[in-house]
């Protein structure tokens, strides 16, 4: 796709940040129809009260609208830190995009607006964030903070990420989670946007995932997937070139050939990344281009609370 269809794509909707903003606030005038009832109006302010804590700060005012129990937050205790690491290797700008397609229909365009979704919702709560990219070299990175300032600074960089793309970068994922992680001092939430095509030692991968996780941080992996064709390989029975959009290896099938042993390969592959991250207490989200983002703004919040 070219820059300047992408750019004109951005410019429809004002700006990234606005998209974000709108997607926000479209979730949050929907909670009073989901399990946070309630919780929309002053989320910003309030945390849902916990069997056992004291009764004192109870917002029995919000309980009468609400039949919800929620306590009054203070600054001290409000401030989550949240570190968002992309993946910007070339397999994450697949599928490649036509001019009738939106930007976030690719792995890294859906990547790169759910990250500024998760800022805009950071920003409201007055939490500190900051932003890891990396795929053949550690590409950009900001330590959490919650200024104006920084999270304008953390839009243009997403902003230019989806237009200054170069072909052909290897995944080096192994190297800059561990590099990412021993960057981490403060415990933090850690928010990865991946499509998990790391070639080599998947336990390296897998160890690397736990390391994320030292100091007691909280991890969540969203793994970004084309369904159509990375999951399901629907492709019609014509021949085809397929090319490895890292290596640049090329290979002419019959996508029926081989449609059954890859889907069983694949269906695998994701399973053992659920199963491997469950073990190590590693929250895994598979995530599908194209799909809103209820459920990554849902997971966040269910998993802020369990952040103590």
């Amino acid at each position: 796709m070219k820059i300047e269809s992408q750019l004109e794509k951005i410019s429809s909707f004002q700006h990234l940040e606005l998209l974000a903003n709108q997607v926000v606030e479209g979730f949050i005038s929907g909670m009073h129809k989901s399990p946070f009832h309630g919780f929309s109006a002053e989320f910003a302010e309030h945390k849902v009260y916990n069997s056992g804590e004291s009764t004192r700060h109870i917002d029995w005012k919000l309980f009468a609208k609400t039949d919800r129990l929620y306590t009054k937050r203070y600054e001290e205790e409000t401030n989550l830190r949240c570190h968002l690491i992309i993946d910007n290797s070339s397999s994450m700008h697949y599928p490649k995009l036509n001019n009738n397609q939106q930007f976030y229909e690719s792995k890294i365009g859906f990547s790169i607006l759910a990250s500024a979704v998760l800022m805009n919702l950071l920003k409201k709560q007055r939490d500190a964030v900051g932003l890891s990219v990396y795929s053949d070299t550690y590409e950009y990175y900001a330590p959490e903070k919650g200024s104006d300032r920084h999270h304008r600074m953390l839009i243009n960089t997403l902003e230019n990420l989806l237009v200054n793309q170069k072909p052909k970068k290897n995944t080096d994922t192994v190297t800059f989670l561990h590099q990412i992680a021993e960057k981490m001092h403060r415990r933090s939430m850690i928010i990865l946007f991946t499509d998990m095509f790391q070639s080599g030692n998947e336990e390296a991968l897998f160890n690397a995932l736990q390391h994320l996780k030292h100091d007691k941080h909280k991890v969540v992996l969203f793994h970004v997937i084309d369904n159509k064709t990375e999951l399901n390989f629907d492709f019609d029975n014509t021949p085809r070139k397929f090319i490895d959009v890292e290596t640049g290896d090329e290979v002419n099938i019959f996508a029926d050939n081989v449609k059954q042993e890859y889907e069983k390969l694949a269906e695998n592959y994701f399973k053992k990344v659920a199963l491997t991250c469950a073990q190590n207490k590693i929250k895994y989200v598979p995530v599908a281009v194209g799909e809103n983002f209820e459920k990554i703004l849902t997971t966040y919040l269910i998993e802020k609370q369990t952040f103590g």
